[in-house]
């Protein structure tokens, strides 16, 4: 599995045995005692420090690292001298007319590497510009200080911003004699994984381990405990748990939250701040207080579900329009939203998402964007590959296939994408075209295939225990199992919370359940007299029953090869 994964065998076993001797000397990045020492000198200076916080999970707590680590260390001159500023809507990275006239030291975590023209902005006006970042960049900025794991020979390049601060913290530790930086890797462990960074590095799994065991953050803790029941129903917290529970309800108050919700979510993430009693917004309880932690959890819970309403609105758009334009008879489903159709950028991918897994093919969602200044019009929005067939990555094959693309940036299957109108007509006729006879098919990449009479327990077993080892760039496996022979014996349709499950149970006591099969599924697939015959493709799970583990398929899906009458 782990080879199929991109592993050379002889770095299989390290891998899954990492220590701390994985986490690199900081100062294997560019700049490290530069930045250290600049930010020190500010400090000694007691000047005034201004730090951006970007718009996205990496960003939140990769600035609210740093400022829990100088708290820990200076805190009065930390809560006296150092600002923080929160975008006011989707943004990234330095506006210089948001930064005070009195600040001599810009920090800029989790972005701004290519922000040349802000930074040479800043040192006309005798600012210092640090920025410890993770994203490509052209060249450095020859008027900031970057520290930047991409811009140098630093060996991990899948640290995100909270990585690249927490080894800036963590270099200050040994220039101080202290050891302050650690308390904050649960907040180094969110940011990575919320930013969707590769697993398959050691240092990086090392690092994102070690926090997980370790969460005590305010924001952090209360939301694992907020949605404890399903992080422990899928196998306790881990990279897996982190993106379905957790970063999600942070993203959904930064897309969605006032400029107030989100302050209150980034300073429940402060140590000092978090358990401040604020004005309580909870319904019914005008003129009382409440600690600042509990109403950015409540928030984060209602804008989750504020964000599952929109889109599910943007949604019934969208497929009325694939419906009265028969856009499903294309390879590609391409939806032009006019101006009165307008679906908020932070909602299109989410819906392409959805199109794209509901038809099986790849999907973009644009809405009509016109220059202010030159008036060209263009067609911007959100791109969704579809994962499950053999197009591995849709945003290359624009970029290779269609010069007309404006750009496309992002993930191979998530991206961001634009077209001018003036090329619209012949960027749709080149995709088509070049993808009208093109394989969409549901293709499951296996990395066992077993027959049903001849395999062991003890493998599914084995796998079932690696949960926690699964993420970007590690997907959980599928296994197949091959005839399955199914009679009134050996399966039955059990009753789990309250949700019909399918139990499949193999001789060598391996037992394959699918959740949500319907009674009517069930009858037509077992009878008396009868017995169906079915390949199957599922994840390994570990099923415990009296003090015994054995192993359980959980189905994702299955096809039958035949139906066979026993008379």
């Amino acid at each position: 599995m782990f080879y199929n994964r991109g592993f050379k065998i002889e770095d299989i076993e390290h891998y899954l045995h990492t220590t701390d001797e994985d986490v690199l000397d900081p100062l294997l990045l560019e700049n490290m005692e530069k930045g250290a020492k600049m930010l020190i000198q500010h400090i000694a200076n007691k000047d005034k420090i201004f730090i951006q916080v970007d718009s996205d999970c990496d960003g939140f707590t990769s600035a609210a690292i740093l400022i829990n680590y100088l708290n820990c260390l200076f805190p009065s001159y930390t809560q006296n001298n150092v600002y923080y500023r929160i975008h006011t809507e989707k943004q990234h990275g330095l506006i210089p007319s948001t930064v005070p006239k009195d600040v001599k030291l810009v920090i800029l975590p989790d972005s701004s590497s290519n922000d040349y023209d802000e930074h040479a902005e800043m040192v006309a006006r005798g600012i210092d510009v640090l920025v410890l970042d993770h994203h490509h960049t052209d060249k450095v900025s020859e008027n900031a200080c970057v520290i930047n794991n991409q811009t140098c020979d630093y060996p991990t390049k899948s640290l995100s911003g909270a990585g690249v601060v927490y080894k800036f913290c963590s270099y200050i530790d040994t220039l101080l004699g202290e050891n302050k930086a650690d308390q904050f890797l649960d907040l180094a462990a969110l940011g990575m994984v919320a930013d969707m960074v590769d697993l398959r590095d050691c240092e990086t799994r090392r690092l994102i381990e070690r926090g997980i065991k370790n969460v005590n953050n305010p924001f952090f803790s209360r939301e694992c405990s907020a949605q404890n029941y399903s992080i422990q129903k899928k196998g306790g917290l881990m990279p897996f748990t982190i993106s379905f529970y957790i970063a999600p309800f942070v993203n959904a108050t930064i897309r969605m939250g006032s400029a107030q919700q989100k302050m209150v979510l980034f300073e429940s993430m402060l140590s000092f701040k978090a358990y401040e009693q604020i004005e309580s917004t909870k319904r019914g309880a005008k003129g009382q207080t409440e600690p600042r932690v509990e109403q950015a959890i409540r928030n984060c819970n209602s804008l989750k579900t504020k964000q599952n309403n929109n889109r599910d609105a943007g949604l019934e758009i969208i497929l009325n329009l694939i419906s009265q334009l028969a856009l499903d008879q294309n390879p590609v489903i391409v939806v032009k939203l006019k101006p009165e159709y307008h679906i908020s950028k932070t909602m299109t991918g989410l819906i392409a998402n959805i199109i794209s897994n509901d038809y099986k093919r790849p999907c973009l969602i644009l809405n009509r964007v016109e220059n202010e200044e030159t008036k060209e019009i263009s067609w911007e929005g959100s791109a969704r590959g579809y994962e499950q067939s053999a197009l591995t990555d849709f945003r290359k094959w624009l970029l290779d296939n269609c010069p007309q693309i404006m750009y496309a940036e992002g993930h191979p299957n998530a991206f961001g994408v634009g077209i001018k109108e003036a090329d619209f007509q012949d960027f749709e006729t080149m995709l088509y075209d070049k993808l009208r006879d093109f394989d969409f098919s549901l293709v499951y990449r296996v990395d066992a295939i077993y027959q049903a009479d001849d395999f062991r327990d003890s493998d599914i077993v084995a796998v079932g225990g690696m949960r926690h080892f699964w993420g970007k760039m590690l997907d959980e496996p599928y296994v197949a199992i091959e005839r399955i022979k199914l009679t009134s014996k050996n399966t039955a349709l059990m009753s789990k919370d309250k949700s019909p499950t399918l139990k499949i149970t193999l001789p060598n006591g391996v037992s394959l359940i699918k959740f949500g099969f319907s009674e009517e599924e069930y009858n037509d697939l077992v009878q008396p007299m009868m017995t169906t015959t079915i390949n199957v493709v599922g994840y390994c799970r570990q099923n415990a029953w009296n003090g015994r583990i054995t192993g359980q398929i959980e189905i994702e899906d299955f096809e039958v090869l035949s139906k066979d009458y026993d008379f």
